[in-house]
């Protein structure tokens, strides 16, 4: 039988030591000093012009089995008619703080007022904007506020048609924080797609912790 017990007493010891170092009484470094002077070899800022960065956010959500279109804050409207009359859509739910001129007349929009889960279910989409958008992940941050709304309302129904404008768009992870540092305290959501997974034989199945069908537009600026 191997003996176990000097090993398990030096991760113990390693642990303690460990937990002595971010308490402080171990170093003189705090958690907040010890995150601060932590070295960042990464990459913080990105080098790419808008265009390019708007050209890698696409090709990062085409990849990943969205939907991408283009429209001018002019357009916006009639854009959001033409795709989801294209995907049959006509009862979309909304959460508040979506303007009203982005919403066409011929379909039947309804502002989310806490439903549950069963009556999520019924609506065939939801519409909203978003907070910023990470072109090299190809990933999109929602946060809990004005045209974006509460996680369930986007991680329930079974399509998402998400407007995001190109001033929302940054290259690295790093500059997404920076951003997201004055609304930190919100409920946030970072969506790479439509939603994915697979199974134990690596079944890809679509659907299952969100929309199966993601739509964004890439709104230019005026």
């Amino acid at each position: 039988m191997t003996d176990t017990s000097s090993a398990r007493a030096e991760i113990l010891a390693r642990i303690r030591s460990a937990n002595q170092d971010i308490s402080g009484t171990g170093t003189s470094d705090t958690p907040d000093t010890a995150w601060q002077t932590m070295p960042r070899g990464y990459v913080l800022e990105g080098s790419l012009q808008q265009e390019g960065r708007l050209r890698l956010l696409e090709e990062r959500l085409i990849d990943y089995g969205a939907q991408v279109f283009h429209a001018t804050p002019d357009e916006l409207r009639d854009a959001i008619e033409r795709i989801l009359n294209a995907r049959r859509k006509s009862k979309i739910l909304l959460p508040a703080g979506v303007p009203p001129s982005w919403l066409p007349s011929t379909i039947k929009f309804q502002e989310d007022d806490q439903l549950d889960a069963f009556e999520l279910d019924t609506w065939e989409g939801v519409l909203t904007s978003a907070t910023v958008a990470v072109a090299a992940t190809g990933t999109i941050v929602l946060q809990n506020g004005p045209g974006q709304g509460r996680r369930a309302l986007t991680l329930v129904p079974d399509y998402h048609l998400c407007v995001v404008f190109a001033e929302q768009v940054v290259e690295t992870v790093p500059e997404a924080f920076a951003r997201l540092a004055a609304t930190a305290t919100r409920s946030t959501t970072f969506i790479s797609g439509p939603s994915a997974t697979a199974d134990i034989e690596m079944t890809r199945i679509q659907g299952v912790h969100g929309p199966r069908f993601l739509d964004v537009i890439l709104v230019g600026l005026p």
